[in-house]
């Protein structure tokens, strides 16, 4: 989120004035289909700061006419159903976002979410932040209100009585322009069992159910299910100690060395006077016996360090997969670790025209050679973006890529394949 110094002014300039201008303002005539000024969405729970609020608007402006939930629904409709006919009757939308709002009002939102495009797409949106909070990733490209701000209730009225063409563009800003989402991190998932997994095994992520941040990006749940599942079917390597027969040879081994070697012992510390030959005896076997141990651990720890290693290629090329799945959701998973994704909202669009352009009549096509790329650098990709950081700086004089401020995914796997690497 941009800081408040740089983001744009909520109205234009001949609405900044001090209070005493904002005294003159009035609320703008309502037009054909409009049945208020603003409707007011709210958590329940924060119904006390609300009414308050609502009462001192309304108190302050006598023509301002607000609609609200707990007032003006109609008994015996869904929610959703005059929520709907609320947002398309008002002027404007004012949504106070806290951390309430986001688990119950934002979901009957979202849960609507084609309804709620085509109401606010058309109207000034403006969010007010009741208390810190996280604000939702189509929400955060518009400038907001903080709640704790002095002026935060003469801003409020500005905006309220200022007709929407005189409005800066800033509240209305259609949802979901690349420009704005474009290399967004959503999310940072940590698999389930990542305090205890062994060093040769993969972590298993939560399929349950599409995490709060990314449910406005997902339109199929099924499909990010089906794309976890990918991630979470790398095989784990098989251990050769897991073969019945090699563990019993190696039972065996350790026994018939463990066995004499305990015997003698015994021997030494019942009779004293052991020849200096069975002393011999008995260091010798100690000593194979410890060092076949030494060598046995270290082989495991190298083993484990080493297979963790392969375990996490497969993980990466199992993400490219589920990438090649969520393309059209605008959405890529970066395998940092085997325990850690990185959920990334990127349009790849204009890098798929590229690589159509680039093998336009070859074989295989560009269609081909883009799911190819998704499925070896995707990930690596999404990582970095994540990251903010990327492995090679661009050569002078590239042409800008397809994102905005950073390196594209056709740039990218140009640069990896130059280098000779594969992610």
């Amino acid at each position: 989120m941009a800081s408040q110094d740089q983001r744009q002014p909520l109205v234009s300039e001949d609405c900044e004035g001090e209070d005493s201008s904002c005294e003159a303002l009035v609320a703008p005539a309502l037009r054909e289909g409009e049945s208020c000024h603003v409707f007011i969405s709210y958590s329940s729970a924060n119904s006390s700061w609300a009414h308050s609020f609502i009462d001192r608007l309304e108190s302050s402006r006598p023509g301002l006419q607000t609609c609200f939930h707990q007032r003006d629904f109609v008994p015996g409709r869904t929610v959703l159903e005059n929520m709907a006919d609320c947002i398309q009757g008002s002027q404007k939308v004012l949504l106070v976002l806290s951390k309430d709002f986001l688990q119950s009002r934002w979901c009957l939102l979202e849960a609507n979410l084609s309804l709620f495009r085509d109401c606010i797409e058309r109207k000034p949106v403006l969010p007010v932040l009741l208390e810190p909070c996280t604000v939702p990733i189509h929400l955060s490209h518009l400038t907001y209100l903080e709640a704790w701000d002095p002026d935060f209730f003469s801003k409020v009225l500005k905006v309220l009585c200022t007709p929407n063409c005189h409005l800066s563009s800033s509240t209305v800003v259609p949802m979901q322009p690349p420009s704005v989402y474009n290399g967004t991190v959503l999310l940072t998932l940590s698999s389930v069992d990542q305090e205890d997994i062994p060093t040769w095994k993969t972590g298993e992520f939560s399929d349950m159910d599409i995490p709060d941040h990314l449910r406005m990006v997902i339109e199929d749940s099924e499909n990010y299910k089906k794309a976890i599942r990918m991630i979470n079917s790398v095989p784990p390597p098989t251990f050769c100690f897991k073969n019945p027969w090699v563990r019993g040879a190696l039972i065996l081994l350790v026994i018939s060395l463990q066995v004499p070697v305990l015997l003698l012992f015994i021997l030494a510390i019942v009779n004293t006077d052991i020849p200096v030959e069975c002393s011999f005896i008995i260091i010798f076997l100690m000593s194979i016996w410890c060092f076949m141990v030494f060598i046995l651990a270290v082989n495991t720890a190298y083993w484990g360090k080493e297979k963790g290693k392969e375990n996490l290629i497969v993980m990466k090329r199992r993400a490219g997969e589920a990438n090649a799945l969520l393309l059209h959701e605008k959405l890529l998973i970066g395998c940092e670790s085997r325990t850690k994704l990185h959920f990334v909202y990127l349009s790849l669009e204009g890098c798929r025209a590229t690589f159509r352009e680039t093998f336009r009549g070859s074989t295989p096509p560009g269609e081909k050679m883009l799911h190819t790329a998704l499925l070896y650098f995707s990930s690596g990709y999404a990582c970095c973006v994540a990251r903010k950081h990327f492995p090679f700086s661009l050569p002078v004089g590239t042409s800008p890529g397809h994102l905005v401020g950073s390196v594209c995914f056709c740039q990218y796997v140009a640069q990896r394949l130059g280098q000779g690497m594969w992610d």
